[in-house]
């Protein structure tokens, strides 16, 4: 995180790195897509919905991995656990020209005014 300061006007900006993950046009037939993202370095293996199936031997063993089944089925969303995810118009989109895979940086700037 960098501090830029020009006259009475300060920036604070963060600048991150991640790559495409995912995709999605919505259901409804909107005219925006949602796009997800996750870190480089992040592992492969984590955020679950990974498809598999889960093997259960005795009834306890369904009740006990329901919750997680349930959470890889209905709770991860587009960003999936927690990656970022927008939602940008088709204009964007096609202006952008992304896919999955493709290696982009996230520019957040929050601006502190001073003397307002």
């Amino acid at each position: 995180m960098k501090i830029i300061s020009l006259i009475n006007t300060h920036y604070i900006e963060m600048k991150k790195d991640f790559i495409v993950s995912k995709i999605e046009a919505p259901q409804d037939g909107s005219h925006y897509m949602l796009v997800a993202f996750t870190e480089p370095n992040a592992s492969k293996s984590t955020g679950g919905g990974s498809g598999e199936a889960l093997p259960f031997t005795s009834p306890e063993d369904l009740m006990k991995n329901l919750p997680k089944v349930m959470s890889n089925m209905f709770g991860k969303g587009v960003g999936g656990g927690d990656s970022p995810s927008f939602k940008i118009t088709m204009k964007e989109y096609e202006d952008m020209a992304i896919k999955v895979g493709d290696k982009v940086r996230i520019e957040i700037r929050k601006v502190n005014n001073s003397g307002v």
